[in-house]
């Protein structure tokens, strides 16, 4: 069973993806999309995006992280894609699940599944430019507006090279909305001779046995859920294992968000380091009481001296 946390844009960047990891139970994970227009990226470009790739193309707790790239012309990502391997990228993914309109309207993400025929074009170039030793994955959602074409869209990854498709079971105009249609991951499965990783809606530990039991699949790809539960895949695993699922506490979480708050605080401007802090308590508040008090007292603070205070941390002590 292979558990993987999310790509998520705006939210799991290469600090978070080193807070996350370090809980443990994640068997790899995803970059931020690195949108492609019409030129190769520079180096600059990972370095930002994508550090990790200048470490061994592991997180700080040695999980590995893939590479994510996001756009429609398929010379122009099959370039990036080798650049990309070049600097060590273990393996390429390819977004075509990206909700956002901004993205959408520029033919980039969940758009495209409007296009199979450019799916094929887009993985067969990619995988056609990378060494064979280098996989080529993709993610999709279950289509645009309906679910059609889900399936179509399924076997033109498959057939154009993609070695493992995640499936985030909703259409692109569901959003983010319940329920996740998990027997659609069960119906893509089918359809492909592929490995197949389900994502969507898994919040809980039992969420995870529901998704299982329903799609049929055994990997899961952890969103939100894991964000708002940081040991979500550590208990997935223990669980898998057969062995004892004790949650994380309050007490032992408290320490991770000060560090992530540090970390934030080096990497951002004092204008923009607060809201990273109040983006990730926000989502805590779903699976912490605790974490509901802490986003009341840091709700509408934007002094980073003050909330070193609330969190009991100080800048220059992990200088």
């Amino acid at each position: 069973m292979q558990i993987a946390l999310a790509p998520m844009e705006g939210l799991v960047d290469e600090i978070l993806r080193d807070v996350l990891t370090r809980v443990g139970g994640i068997d790899w994970c995803v970059t931020e999309f690195i949108r492609v227009c019409d030129r190769l990226l520079p180096a600059s470009t990972y370095q930002k995006l994508a550090p990790e790739l200048f470490a061994g193309a592991r997180t700080a707790a040695g999980t590995p992280m893939r590479v994510q790239f996001l756009g429609s012309d398929p010379v122009c990502l099959g370039d990036n894609a080798a650049f990309a391997a070049e600097l060590g990228a273990p393996v390429v993914d390819l977004n075509f699940g990206c909700p956002a309109k901004t993205v959408n309207k520029s033919r980039g993400g969940a758009v495209l599944l409007k296009e199979p025929e450019l799916l094929h074009a887009i993985v067969r170039e990619v995988r056609r430019s990378v060494p064979a030793a280098i996989p080529v994955t993709a993610k999709m959602r279950l289509g645009f507006d309906h679910k059609d074409d889900a399936l179509d869209c399924a076997r033109a990854l498959a057939e154009g090279g993609a070695q493992q498709i995640v499936v985030h079971a909703r259409t692109k105009v569901e959003g983010y909305k319940p329920p996740a249609h998990w027997e659609w991951v069960a119906r893509v499965q089918e359809a492909v001779r592929v490995p197949v990783i389900a994502n969507g809606e898994v919040w809980t530990l039992d969420d995870w046995k529901r998704c299982r039991a329903v799609s049929g699949v055994d990997d899961v790809m952890l969103g939100r859920g894991l964000v708002a539960r940081p040991d979500l895949a550590r208990q997935i695993a223990a669980a898998q294992a057969g062995g004892p699922v004790v949650e994380m506490s309050w007490a032992e979480l408290l320490p991770l968000i000060g560090d992530f708050w540090l970390q934030a605080r080096r990497k951002l401007s004092p204008r923009y380091a607060p809201g990273r802090l109040k983006q990730w308590v926000g989502l805590l508040t779903r699976s912490y009481p605790e974490a509901v008090r802490l986003f009341d007292a840091i709700r509408r603070e934007n002094d980073c001296l003050r909330i070193d205070a609330l969190l009991g941390v100080r800048l220059e002590a992990a200088a």
